[in-house]
């Protein structure tokens, strides 16, 4: 059996995950970045036994991209499915990730899919899948990009249960960086401690605050010996900003934590 990659749950999010699953609805997950979306797909993916088949969506993905196409080869044509047609035919779980940042006819071809029919008609081969009872269809996204140009069609997000994400509380997030990276307790609570810091400046204009992800960065470079303040540095205040100026009052408060010499 594949070992359950680590999840710390914060409000019920796996028993939602797991009744959507079992009563095939898809799901949609919005959460800023780095708090632990995929992670806690892989999470579920694993803990209910499914193949787990991930896209990361981009302004060039075309529904080709996601059903399939016919591809010429060796003096002949020969269908290839795309990864969405493979997790239907396979009843795998297909998660498409940043789905915000694909083009809306592209996401158009998710519409059977996440209502009643559950089927994906391939037009280009006249072929119509029913999707399995294993099958599921998760989506995500950070509600913090989304504009006029890059948001989800009501026509699309009616056909999702929705799941809000946060960043962990700090006791969670301690233990998701103690966990991740071997650091000891207090270590792990200094870094939260300088996530919290950071995540309450709102007078630099950063397009994202401290995540998890960039902790857990951190936490490595420290557990293989670099200082709290060059891991740090590095890590999360350079990760977040190009702007000097934003970089030194980022660091100002690191330094204000645990010295430039930690």
């Amino acid at each position: 059996m594949a070992t359950l990659p680590f999840y710390a749950e914060q409000a019920h999010e796996c028993a939602l995950f797991e009744h959507a699953w079992r009563q095939q609805l898809p799901l949609l997950i919005k959460g800023p970045t780095g708090c632990g979306k995929t992670r806690f797909v892989e999470h579920m993916a694993a803990r209910l036994g499914r193949p787990l088949i991930t896209v990361s969506c981009h302004d060039d993905l075309s529904a080709a991209d996601l059903v399939g196409r016919f591809l010429i080869g060796n003096g002949s044509t020969v269908w290839s499915d795309g990864p969405l047609a493979r997790a239907v035919r396979s009843g795998a779980i297909c998660y498409l990730d940043e789905i915000v940042e694909a083009r809306k006819d592209t996401t158009v071809v998710l519409h059977p899919l996440a209502d009643d029919r559950r089927i994906l008609p391939i037009e280009r081969t006249g072929e119509e899948l029913a999707a399995p009872p294993e099958f599921m269809l998760v989506i995500s996204y950070n509600p913090g990009y989304q504009n006029l140009l890059k948001g989800l069609k009501p026509s699309t997000r009616q056909r999702f249960v929705s799941l809000g994400m946060s960043y962990p509380t700090p006791e969670v997030e301690r233990s998701i960086v103690q966990n991740e990276t071997g650091l000891t307790g207090d270590q792990s609570a200094q870094l939260v401690q300088l996530a919290t810091a950071l995540r309450r400046l709102t007078d630099h204009d950063l397009e994202e605050t401290a995540s998890t992800r960039l902790l857990v960065s951190a936490g490595r470079l420290i557990a293989s010996g670099l200082t709290m303040h060059t891991a740090c540095q590095a890590a999360v205040i350079d990760a977040l900003t190009d702007d000097p100026d934003t970089a030194n009052a980022l660091g100002e408060v690191a330094s204000a934590l645990f010295g430039h010499a930690a």
